[in-house]
């Protein structure tokens, strides 16, 4: 299972070892006759719990234009700041992996990215001079 926190469990144990949760973490995908998550390493597969989402974003490079954000399986990626959503919980979300999924942010990429943040209403993200309307998680 994977937590709202971006940690694994196996067997109601707690993944501690890094390099396993990080392979764990590059191993995410969907199956591709039901759209379930899964983990696959390319030999094997298991299908996989997903609390809230599959992604985390674990830091943000806001100095420089596009934005850069690092997701918990150490890639990164180009922010697409039009994808940015907030839910009840006020934690930022948004697509990752061309749109594939969805990363939610980790408290230290959110305080990281909070400089651009404009909370004048609607909250907005600020970059290149333009102002990208934060959408409300969940909505349609």
């Amino acid at each position: 299972m994977l937590d709202g926190q971006g940690r694994f469990w196996h067997d109601g144990e707690l993944v501690e070892h890094r390099g396993l949760a990080r392979a764990f973490a590059g191993w995410v995908k969907r199956h591709p006759a039901d759209g379930r998550f899964v983990l696959d390493n390319g030999y094997d597969w298991c299908y996989l719990t997903v609390e809230d989402t599959p992604f985390f974003v674990r830091s943000v490079r806001a100095g420089a234009e596009p934005v850069e954000i690092e997701l918990f399986d150490g890639t990164r990626e180009p922010l697409d700041p039009r994808t940015l959503s907030v839910g009840a919980d006020e934690v930022l979300r948004a697509r990752v992996k061309a749109g594939a999924f969805e990363a939610r942010f980790t408290r230290s990429a959110q305080l990281q990215i909070a400089p651009l943040l404009d909370p004048d209403p609607p909250l907005a993200l600020r970059l290149a001079g333009q102002r990208f309307i934060i959408g409300v998680h969940g909505a349609r």
